[in-house]
């Protein structure tokens, strides 16, 4: 997906609005967040800084908005590729399928969430909590389906969810940042996320 596309649906009923936050996404991969300027905003969204602060009342806003939107996109577009009453594995194949495809779309923006977010302090804790929370619930709610209750599985833990998703996190900005292609995250994503739910199997069966 282009980076025009971040914002596909906003732009249509405030075209403004989800111009600014293309244009802020274009600067997240030419410059990253830093170095980023609301000028740099608004010229690549060919608007006015007058324009830019009718609707956010800073770049940080803005930024909280585009991350916002993003995870959004992540979270639905897993949700779209997983089929609950296929096998276990078939379910997390997809969803690490979607995940990568969904990073490589967007790889500046993934970048900045997981490492410059963070030094906004109160200004982007609740955006990183909600993310979270929201990333835990899918993987819970796939855990959950009808394809892991044929299996013997009961629902992953919250604890364990997060600690996942903590690795892919972490290797997702490893990668990005290293410049290498973000389809080497599938192997290593698909080895974790199935041998946690493997061993969770195995253990299940295990004679008392």
């Amino acid at each position: 997906m282009a980076v025009g596309e971040v914002n596909a649906a906003q732009s249509g009923a405030q075209p403004f609005r989800g111009r600014l936050l293309d244009g802020l996404a274009t600067s997240l991969s030419t410059r990253g967040y830093r170095d980023t300027t609301v000028a740099d905003i608004v010229r690549n969204a060919k608007t006015s800084k007058r324009t830019f602060y009718d609707q956010f009342a800073s770049k940080e806003e803005c930024f909280v908005e585009l991350l916002r939107s993003n995870n959004e996109d992540l979270i639905a577009r897993i949700r779209a590729a997983i089929d609950p009453d296929a096998d276990w594995e078939q379910q997390v194949r997809r969803a690490v399928d979607a995940y990568v495809a969904h990073i490589a779309s967007r790889p500046a923006i993934t970048l900045s969430w997981i490492r410059e977010a963070p030094a906004l302090g109160d200004v982007a804790l609740p955006l990183n909590r909600r993310a979270m929370e929201q990333l835990t619930d899918m993987v819970v709610d796939l855990s959950s389906g009808a394809g892991f209750q044929r299996a013997g599985l009961s629902p992953i833990s919250r604890p364990v969810a997060l600690i996942l998703l903590g690795g892919f996190r972490e290797l997702t900005a490893l990668l990005v940042e290293d410049g290498r292609d973000v389809a080497d995250l599938t192997e290593p994503a698909l080895t974790a996320a199935l041998a946690i739910l493997g061993a969770r199997s195995s253990a299940q069966h295990q004679p008392g």
